[in-house]
């Protein structure tokens, strides 16, 4: 018996399971009945003759091919975003753009985006609302804003983030630091700056030392909490501790030379900026700016 064929209409419902983690959080926001959404399910993994998911007592996860299949699920409701957007034409005059944004996002990433997002559409009013990434996942859950950029999460209940651009984050200090830090062990002995708990990049770097098998007893309690990107770039240039910093957000200090990048340690912490995304689709000025976000050019 030849497999079913394959229907594009049953992948909003593949996304809200993989998004949701529970086959009863999906039905749940797609006003559907559990048995109707394990059902849509199951017809996908026919229709494609692969598992989309692996079921355990705590929800469900990706499969390789669910992995695979995510992909070009986004790419497909990008693309169906932007048809609605084009074809409903410039959002209504007044309509403001609100976007939540993580603060390396907000300061280093976001800024070029909106200036050629106006430069395309004039007379659109801009609102950026800055806060870490836990926040920035809390408003967009809450429907307070329509969509965030954020780092550091991969999942997030209630929320679909989607792959926006990549991201590396490197040790750095100051041109004139009166310690040296030549090696991965080092870092036991010198004081780090860091984001508050909650920080995407924080979260990030601490699992990566982790597993770096870093502990850091000694140096811990010399450690320094500051509340934004910048006030840590002005830290480490002026030699209060090492930090571990985006190269979107460090790129002016060592291009001025304020700080150096630490060689020698073997430790290359990659991340990737995520839209936050609520369950439903994108509408107005919203979907035309994450439309014209994801083709937008960024150096």
């Amino acid at each position: 018996m030849s497999p079913p064929p394959f229907d594009p209409a049953l992948l909003p419902t593949f996304l809200a399971v993989l998004d949701a983690g529970r086959i009863s959080a999906a039905a749940r926001a797609l006003h559907l009945s559990q048995p109707a959404v394990t059902a849509q399910v199951r017809r996908l993994e026919d229709a494609l003759g692969a598992p989309l998911f692996l079921r355990s007592a705590q929800g469900v996860s990706p499969t390789e091919a669910g992995l695979r299949l995510e992909g070009h699920a986004r790419a497909i409701r990008r693309a169906l975003d932007e048809a609605v957007a084009d074809v409903t034409g410039t959002p209504e005059t007044g309509a403001p753009l609100v976007v939540a944004a993580s603060t390396t996002v907000a300061a280093h990433v976001l800024p070029p985006l909106l200036a050629q997002f106006r430069a395309a559409h004039r007379g659109i009013e801009l609102r950026v609302l800055v806060g870490n990434t836990e926040h920035v996942v809390d408003e967009v859950r809450a429907g307070r804003v329509p969509l965030g950029l954020v780092e550091g999460h991969a999942r997030a209940a209630g929320v679909r983030l989607e792959p926006f651009l990549d991201d590396e984050i490197i040790p750095v200090v100051g041109a004139g630091a009166p310690f040296r830090v030549r090696r991965l062990a080092d870092l036991d002995a010198v004081p780090m700056l860091w984001r508050e708990v909650g920080s995407g990049t924080r979260a990030v770097v601490e699992r990566a030392l982790r597993e770096a098998g870093v502990r850091r007893r000694t140096a811990r309690a010399l450690d320094v909490v500051l509340g934004s990107t910048e006030a840590i770039l002005g830290g480490v240039a002026a030699g209060l501790g090492v930090a571990f910093v985006s190269r979107w957000s460090v790129r002016p200090h060592l291009a001025a030379g304020l700080v150096r990048a630490v060689p020698g340690i073997d430790l290359v912490v990659r991340r990737t900026f995520r839209w936050a995304l609520p369950a439903g689709s994108l509408a107005g000025v919203a979907a035309r700016f994450h439309a014209f976000a994801c083709r937008a050019p960024l150096a």
